[in-house]
């Protein structure tokens, strides 16, 4: 009896290996753990080097508006690309085309936000910035227009990005994401003197275009870039209707974490760095699931609607009980080793005990919410597939409004670790939201 389990535990396990979708899950969750460790190590180097100080809290700052484009308008054309440029080459439509017209609307929309971006910084550090110094000022200033260019890289990257995971080449698109780790601790290593205050921005800049160049060659060598005539098709047409609700949802989710930093960067000093710093092993655990589950999964489910729509939710639902076990696992162990992981990772140099206890109280609150985060995501990620993105576009309003509020209440009393408990609150009530609508719509197949 024990032989035959034993076998046919063995052959599941030949299966599951022999399956190209494990096996890609795999293979972008092990480099995922390299390039998370590389950025802890990173991360070492950064808080040695500045602590809890005024540099730390400007780069953050100075980050927010081209982040803020690239997750909202760059990352929502792209996930929409996949599904609809998957359709394209299934019904044997001209890619050539198709990707001439993705290309058009990413460096519109690029250096379109560059511009804006330029003439308005100063209204916006004006706006979230308040009550700081005018040298603080400048510093975020001078760090955003080293910055600002990587939005137009970062725009045709991550098109050639998905390009490469259409054509399962996840360990080239997973990979790049290891030059801008590696570019920017060369800078602390051998340009901090140099550079100074400005060697995190140096170092973002030159890393972006590192990884640009590298995904730019394998596009080529693979002849997977293909230009041709702009022309709209019924893809095509499909793919920019929803951009507008894709990138509604991706702006008003993005707002959460600017309405967060608005309000740590009305709080001392260090606050927004204390708040990052803090938020790094739980975005560890959730870019490893997301990045080897949602890159390879995105794809996959796009061509599994296309085949059999209740299957895929089936698909999904399993996928979604088996993350949410064993995540929750990992983050009640992440929260009772907080303070040991945190003094082990930062505590040395211009980092002092006394940063490490308040870094890992804000992290043991953030951790809580990362099973009901992942959930969310894989959601996400497979309501895109099927162009349900009117409905993400109307729960990322309501999951704003709940953080405005639950930030005003809770920072009174909390301060900046009431602003960790929104978020988290704010996490786990839209988990409920998306998976209530997503088994409502399996359902209706019934």
């Amino acid at each position: 009896m024990l032989i035959a389990q034993y076998r046919k535990l063995l052959e599941k396990a030949k299966n599951a290996v022999q399956n190209p979708v494990i096996r890609s899950m795999a293979i972008v969750a092990a480099i995922t753990f390299l390039i998370k460790g590389i950025a802890f190590y990173k991360e070492t180097i950064v808080a040695g080097a500045f602590g809890l100080n005024e540099v730390i809290d400007a780069f953050i700052m100075a980050s927010i508006l081209p982040t803020l484009i690239n997750s909202v308008f760059i990352s929502s054309l792209t996930n929409l690309f996949i599904p609809n440029y998957i359709k394209e080459l299934k019904s044997g439509g001209d890619k050539s085309s198709f990707q001439s017209v993705v290309f058009l609307i990413v460096i519109t929309i690029s250096l379109v936000s560059i511009l804006i971006t330029f003439f308005s910084i100063d209204i916006f550090i004006d706006l979230i910035y308040q009550n700081k110094s005018e040298a603080n000022h400048q510093l975020v200033k001078d760090q955003f227009y080293i910055i600002l260019p990587c939005v137009f890289f970062w725009g045709i990257g991550s098109v050639l990005s998905g390009l490469l995971e259409v054509e399962n080449k996840f360990l080239i698109s997973t990979i790049v994401g290891l030059f801008p780790l590696l570019t920017m601790i060369m800078f602390l290593w051998y340009l901090k003197d140099t550079l100074g205050s400005m060697v995190l921005a140096y170092g973002t800049l030159t890393g972006t275009i590192v990884g640009f160049t590298f995904l730019l060659f394998f596009s080529l060598k693979y002849k997977h870039l293909s230009i041709a005539k702009p022309i709209l098709n019924d893809n095509s047409r499909l793919m920019i209707q929803q951009l507008p609700p894709k990138i509604s949802s991706g702006f008003l989710s993005e707002m959460n974490i600017i309405v967060d930093r608005f309000f740590a960067g009305q709080l001392v000093i260090g606050s927004l760095a204390a708040l990052d710093y803090a938020n790094r092993l739980p975005a560890f655990g959730v870019s490893i699931v997301i990045m080897s589950l949602g890159n390879v999964l995105l794809p996959h489910f796009s061509r599994l609607v296309n085949d059999d729509l209740k299957k895929a939710y089936q698909y999904l639902f399993r996928i979604l009980k088996w993350v949410f076990g064993m995540v929750l696992i990992a983050t009640l162990i992440g929260v009772f080793m907080s303070d040991w992981i945190v003094e082990l990772w930062l505590e040395r140099d211009k980092f002092t005990h006394e940063n490490t206890l308040k870094v890992s109280a804000i992290q043991q609150i953030l951790l809580l919410n990362i099973p009901f985060y992942l959930c969310t995501l894989i959601m996400v990620k497979f309501l895109t597939s099927i162009n349900k993105n009117k409905f993400m576009a109307w729960t990322s309003l309501v999951n704003l409004a709940i953080n405005v509020i639950l930030n005003i209440v809770l920072i009174k009393h909390y301060g900046v670790f009431g602003l960790a408990m929104s978020t988290s609150l704010v996490f786990i009530i839209s988990s409920c939201f998306y998976f209530g609508y997503t088994h409502n719509q399996y359902k209706k197949l019934a």
